[in-house]
């Protein structure tokens, strides 16, 4: 039964599903706001690692070159997006400057199914973003970034010296 709990679990790790639900609790967190798919990236981001930004501790651990996550999560937080989508947890808005996602009437009685002492974790993390990080514009999200890979860049060339 070991095995088959490892390879279930490592399925549902960094799938489509997973960052679905952290995006339905993040979108439930900023409700009534809509996010665009570059404002959700980073905000998925930011809350697995909430002390980056001076957030509570962090509820993934915090690895070097972590940046490298906000180039690569895209598709697959597309595909999540797209999932919960079309099982009515999240709404897409059509706006003059693009597309924004937003979370539905049934995303709130979802969050709220979900009692995993991670996914309570995640609940509260994603709120505390939605309090302390209002604006997820454009400019909002380059100067974070920003901010982020600066430090990350540090943390490389730290860890670099280290090494050799």
């Amino acid at each position: 039964m070991e095995s088959i709990n490892g390879a279930f679990s490592s399925m549902l790790f960094n799938s489509a599903l997973e960052t679905g639900v952290r995006a339905v609790i993040v979108l439930n967190a900023y409700y009534p706001k809509a996010l665009g798919i570059e404002g959700l990236i980073l905000m998925d981001h930011l809350a697995v690692h909430t002390a980056d930004v001076g957030g509570p501790a962090s509820l993934h651990v915090s690895v070097p070159h972590r940046g490298g996550e906000l180039l690569i999560r895209k598709p697959i937080i597309e595909q999540g997006v797209n999932f919960m989508r079309r099982i009515g947890l999240i709404n897409m808005i059509v706006r003059h400057d693009g597309f924004f996602y937003q979370a539905s009437e049934n995303s709130q009685p979802f969050v709220r199914l979900l009692k995993t002492k991670y996914n309570l974790d995640l609940i509260k993390r994603a709120s505390w973003l939605a309090e302390n990080i209002t604006e997820v514009d454009h400019i909002s999200i380059e100067r974070i970034t920003t901010q982020k890979i600066s430090r990350w860049k540090m943390e490389f060339y730290e860890n670099e010296s280290q090494i050799f």
